[in-house]
């Protein structure tokens, strides 16, 4: 359950008479709301007010002999302005404690908006002006800036002719009225949209307009849908607010209802928290799980080492004997070596039988072979930046010549490669090639031939190690991008060959059970 579900179930279980327990002491609820038609009586007589012709007078009657239709003793009759009276009992969303009572909003208090205010007659400072945006925001207590005002002269024409919210007053905006219910708690001026925010004013002292304030809630986190109306947006009509049912406990336990309430939201509010970081951690443990696992592959605490393997060494002095051999008979070319790899630009230590190497040591790093668009054949695999899954190492989809339009040149890969993307390595795409093909120029295609597994590779490659070094080493601020010669330069932790293919087994093994468990 979350924390806006727990706070929506206690809401509800307060309105409903379940949250604090009966007083038979209190007062009834009947005794109330006959104080508070009398009073409007009296402020209507001496012109204070308006009477509402939409005003009634709900109260509980006896069930006549034979009906069965429900275990109620009593149903519950509404008696309107021009005397009819008729049966609500079905209407009624539940029951409630015998000393409550229902009423419409509109016996409680004046339901109404504002005077119109146009866009035109906003201004950069003054009193500030509140729109159903502004209202939401302050009713769930995170408004930060007022972004319209109107003028104080403005102001004082609009309140001479509709007054102006005081304490206790309630506002809520009209559009996506979902619970969000404003209790005016300042005395500092300020005005409101009219149509997009209703304003519930209440006349007389007899109102707990903080237990009024939950009530409504309760109500249109549930009924709302119900309630408004509209087709592209549900808005909530200012009879349709005047029509709401509230149900009405004793005077004294609303306010055991609001105290009660106010003791359990700082509890909400932890839950909340903790709910929030939970919720940032589930997002983050699919992708922190991944780099973990690879990071632990790269250290060499993924598998056991084993003393039979043939030590990296022996990989390396054979690497180096091969190309030695390769320039000599003339099939490549002597580039300048590679810096020998210092002992503080080591991040950690490896297993025995493990060695440092620059990457380009193992690979063709930055080397490429093109083929112009035109002499590509028409079925052959163009691989381009977007059809790679960023962090999974996937294939999203697979495009042929004949399928797109591309007039520029190619890098060509052969089965096999890993392929590379230089761009933006925060992307972290990298995959193996099971076909050949030809690559848009942002992708190295990366050939270790012998030297080591290619899936252990593309492992390296997308480790937190490689990966923040890439980032670290990129260069342009829009397009970022791994230099050749940065890409050479990178630190390899290289096992025996025969690990490196237990530890890519071993690693996939984790990360296929992690995603059975629903992880990534």
């Amino acid at each position: 359950m979350t924390a806006q579900q727990l706070k929506n179930s206690i809401l509800q279980l307060a309105v409903q008479g379940k949250l604090v327990p009966q007083d038979t002491n209190d007062e009834s609820a009947y005794v109330l709301l006959e104080r508070i038609r009398a009073e409007k009586q009296r402020f209507v007589k001496e012109g204070k007010i308006k009477k509402d012709k939409n005003e009634s007078v709900i109260h509980r009657t006896p069930k006549n002999s034979g009906d069965d239709t429900d275990n109620l003793p009593y149903r519950f009759m509404e008696r309107t302005a021009d005397g009819k009276e008729r049966d609500i009992t079905d209407e009624l969303p539940f029951d409630v404690p015998e000393t409550w009572e229902w009423v419409r909003l509109v016996n409680l208090g004046d339901v109404g908006s504002s005077k119109r205010v146009f866009t035109s007659e906003f201004v950069n400072e003054g009193i500030p002006f509140y729109r159903g945006t502004e209202v939401g925001a302050l009713a769930e207590g995170y408004l930060k800036e007022v972004k319209c005002h109107i003028t104080q002269n403005h102001y004082q024409d609009l309140i001479n002719h509709t007054g102006k919210p005081c304490i206790g007053d309630l506002l809520l905006p009209s559009i996506c009225a979902d619970g969000r219910v404003w209790r005016v708690d300042t005395n500092e001026p300020f005005y409101f949209k009219d149509g997009r925010v209703l304003w519930i004013h209440f006349q007389t002292g007899f109102i707990n307009s903080l237990y009024i304030q939950l009530a409504l809630k309760a109500r249109l986190l549930v009924d709302y849908s119900n309630i408004a109306s509209g087709t592209t947006f549900a808005e909530l009509k200012i009879f349709l607010l005047k029509d709401i049912l509230i149900p009405m406990p004793p005077v004294n336990e609303q306010q055991r209802i609001v105290e009660h309430i106010s003791e359990l939201l700082p509890h909400i509010a932890d839950y909340d928290t903790a709910e929030q970081k939970l919720t940032a951690l589930n997002a983050t443990f699919p992708d922190q799980l991944k780099k973990s696992i690879l990071q632990s592959a790269m250290q060499g605490k993924l598998v056991p080492q084993d003393e039979n393997d043939e030590p990296a060494s022996v990989l390396l002095e054979r690497i180096r004997a091969e190309k030695e051999q390769l320039i000599k008979d003339g099939k490549l070319k002597k580039e300048k070596p590679l810096p020998p790899i210092a002992e503080d630009e080591i991040p950690f230590d490896v297993p025995e039988g493990w060695e440092w190497v620059r990457l380009g040591t193992l690979c063709n790093f930055g080397y490429c072979e093109n083929t112009e668009s035109k002499n590509i054949p028409d079925d052959a695999w163009l691989l381009d930046l977007e059809d790679i899954e960023k962090e999974s190492g996937r294939l999203i989809q697979r495009k042929r010549k004949n399928e797109v339009k591309s007039l520029s040149t190619k890098h060509n890969f052969s089965v096999g490669q890993v392929l590379y993307s230089k761009l933006r390595p925060y992307l972290n795409k990298v995959i193996i090639a099971d076909e050949d093909g030809y690559c848009t120029s942002e992708i190295l295609p990366l050939d270790f031939g012998n030297n080591a597994y290619n899936h252990y590779a593309q492992m390296y490659l997308m480790s937190p190690l490689f990966v923040d070094y890439a980032i670290q080493c990129s260069y342009g601020v829009k397009m970022p991008r791994l230099g050749t010669q940065d890409g050479k330069n990178a630190l390899v932790p290289l096992p025996p060959l025969a690990e490196q293919h237990r530890i890519v087994a071993k690693c996939d093994y984790l990360l296929t059970l992690a995603e059975s468990f629903g992880v990534g």
